[in-house]
């Protein structure tokens, strides 16, 4: 890697490293030596050199009231980038705790069969205020006949609503619900349900399958594409 390319990784402008290296080759030099060994403006270069003087790599000194800029040993520097790692690892174990705190955890989990399937909707009555189900299916109560009606139970005892858009006819009461329909031809066994920061994607087959998504912005995007499904059906 080129001299002014490694300046560039540690920080510099280009305009920065190459008033860094033209004093390292010249010396002492005022502006205006500095802005012909550049090519770089001289109403340029007093912005450029005050940078380099607050990040610590040229100082100065005032010679017949002006300024002669003069490069810092380049082993300096490397003092000064040490001093700045150790300080940054002395604060690294606060920086990890506030990062912990609030990053999101994105997960993906898979279930199969019906015991899977009543782990999905488990998660559903846990902490939750509404369900938003896109796609029910007349299906599931085929699937898990007996297991909805205690679900809806406690659904009910932890005041957890329900909205449903479907394509069929649900030959069963959904307690604390409000329901609507699309045209039968959208009719599928795939639905999709959507609660808290988690989207659960499933199939409603003799051994069923479903996906949970635990991600917020993922969440939040399939809430916003019910909405709008939800103004289009019909009551």
């Amino acid at each position: 890697m080129e001299t002014k390319e490694v300046l560039r990784e540690i920080g510099l402008t280009e305009s920065e490293a190459k008033v860094y290296l033209a004093l390292l080759e010249s010396g002492p030099s005022l502006a205006g030596v500095i802005s012909r060994r550049t090519g770089i403006h001289r109403r340029n270069i007093y912005d450029i050199t005050e940078r380099l003087v607050r990040k610590g790599f040229i100082g100065y000194i005032l010679k017949n009231n002006r300024r002669l800029f003069e490069a810092v040993n380049p082993e300096k520097l490397l003092d000064n980038l040490k001093i700045k790692e150790q300080e940054f690892q002395e604060s690294l174990p606060s920086l990890k705790q506030l990062y912990e705190k609030t990053k999101e955890k994105q997960e993906t989990n898979f279930y199969k069969g019906i015991e899977g399937l009543k782990t999905v909707f488990q998660d559903q009555l846990e902490k939750n205020k509404e369900v938003l189900i896109l796609g029910a299916s007349q299906s599931a109560f085929e699937v898990l006949p007996f297991y909805f009606n205690w679900y809806d139970k406690t659904r009910i005892k932890e005041k957890i609503k329900v909205k449903i858009i479907t394509s069929e006819k649900l030959n069963k009461k959904i307690p604390l619900s409000e329901i609507k329909y699309l045209p039968k031809e959208y009719a599928n066994p795939l639905a999709i349900n959507i609660y808290k920061d988690k989207v659960a994607i499933i199939l409603w087959k003799k051994d069923p399958l479903a996906i949970i998504i635990k991600n917020s912005e993922i969440a939040g995007s399939y809430r916003k594409y019910f909405e709008l499904m939800w103004k289009i059906a019909r009551s």
